[in-house]
This record gives structure tokens, sequence and C-alpha cells, in this order.
């Protein structure tokens, strides 16, 4: 921490006057999500449509193989 009292003054000015813009900017602290909690949202989101194609595909070939032996 500085000690200047000035330079102190400054600073958290300097803090409160970007807090304040990041509030007016992007909502309150609770209404915020961080860009990781957004990351594992999409990371999550294409695990799970590869894991369904996977499935869909695995039954679709199960299905031709099984249709193909009884004719």
């Amino acid at each position: 921490m500085a000690r200047d009292p000035d330079k102190q003054l400054l600073e958290s000015v300097e803090t409160r006057r970007a807090r304040l813009a990041s509030a007016f900017l992007h909502g309150d602290l609770a209404g915020r999500r961080n860009v990781s909690d957004n990351v594992k949202r999409l990371v999550g989101s294409i695990v799970l449509a590869a894991v369904a194609c996977a499935g869909c595909a695995g039954y679709s070939f199960v299905q031709a193989n099984l249709g193909g032996l009884g004719q």
C-alpha cells in the first residue's frame, strides 16, 4: 500500500470507478459469470453432443447389421 495519502486516495478512487463501471456494464456481482464458467459449459456441451452422436451412430450400425441377418 502506498504511504503517500494523496496517492492512496487516487488509487482508491480509481478502484471504485473501475468497480462502478464494471457493475454498470455487466450488472451486479451475483449475476455475472466468469469466462471460465462459460468455457466449462461449452466444453461440456461439446462432449455431451459427441457422446450422443456416437450413441446414435452405434445404434444405427447395430440395427443395420441385425436387420441384414434376418433376411
